[in-house]
């Protein structure tokens, strides 16, 4: 175990998301163009893919880690019945969820009830599939619609804020059942879907584009937000939300209505609009 996994154990773990999050969002020129450039160099970060080239031009850090991509940099798969990649970054497991549990890492798994923070909502997924994309702090971090979808609910889950690179991953049990996470319940031509965006350490805020700010509303019980009749239809490969710093988005699809993509597997790179999955 790496010591930055160690030391999330005992580290105040909202305060320093809070302190991430106002640097994130500093105007101060000094402090903007220092977070862009540690960021950009320290990962790698690919400019040529984003609507705005030059890192000057971004207001803030989190304007820059939230920058949108140029048109035509990502495209769906064009088969009808494909289901789409919901983001940038890789896979970290992906398969079956068996007996209602949801592989996370050797010697690790958590149910999908506990995900969800609901034991009913997660029958319809009850020998259903996943799919965990974790995105790293180069990747592009708006989260998009796999399939075309009406929001039913959305339900803010308060928790830790472990790391959830690929050390946490290996090393923290029951990881994303764990941290805080915005569970969002769609309604689909082939039945329920469950996209759930799950924050980190120094992960200063989830967005949804229907509702803005969702993390940090930092709190100590589960907030459900009942969207039913409200008509928010996102169509297939359209924007969701968004994260800033890197995090993990989390795909759970009922049983009998899909196949994962055969190419899939732990550690695989994937990108927005590539097959997830396709309808049976």
């Amino acid at each position: 175990m790496s010591l930055l996994t160690r030391l999330t154990y005992v580290l105040p773990h909202r305060a320093l998301s809070s302190l991430a999050r106002r640097l994130a969002y500093s105007g101060n020129p000094r402090v903007r163009r220092w977070l862009i450039d540690t960021v950009t160099q320290r990962f790698g970060v690919d400019l040529s893919e984003a609507e705005v080239l030059d890192p000057a031009a971004y207001e803030s850090f989190n304007a820059f880690f939230t920058r949108s991509l140029r048109a035509g940099a990502r495209v769906p798969d064009p088969d009808p019945r494909a289901l789409l990649m919901p983001a940038d970054g890789r896979i970290s497991q992906c398969g079956k969820i068996d007996d209602g549990r949801i592989f996370q890492a050797k010697g690790f798994t958590f149910t999908a009830a506990e995900l969800l923070a609901d034991a009913a909502a997660a029958e319809p997924f009850d020998d259903g599939l996943f799919a965990t994309v974790y995105l790293s702090p180069k990747d592009y971090h708006r989260v998009h619609m796999p399939w075309t979808g009406t929001l039913r609910e959305t339900v803010h889950v308060p928790g830790r804020l472990f790391s959830v690179g690929p050390d946490a991953v290996r090393m923290v049990s029951r990881l994303f059942a764990r941290n805080e996470r915005l569970v969002c319940h769609f309604d689909t031509s082939f039945g329920p879907m469950a996209v759930v965006m799950v924050g980190a350490l120094l992960v200063s805020g989830v967005e949804t584009v229907w509702s803005g700010i969702e993390i940090p509303r930092y709190g100590d019980a589960v907030t459900v937000k009942d969207y039913r009749g409200a008509g928010i239809t996102l169509e297939r490969f359209a924007e969701m939300g968004r994260f800033n710093y890197g995090s993990t988005v989390i795909v759970l699809l009922p049983h009998g209505m899909a196949t994962l993509a055969a190419q899939l597997s732990p550690e695989s790179p994937v990108r927005l609009g590539e097959r997830l999955a396709t309808l049976t």
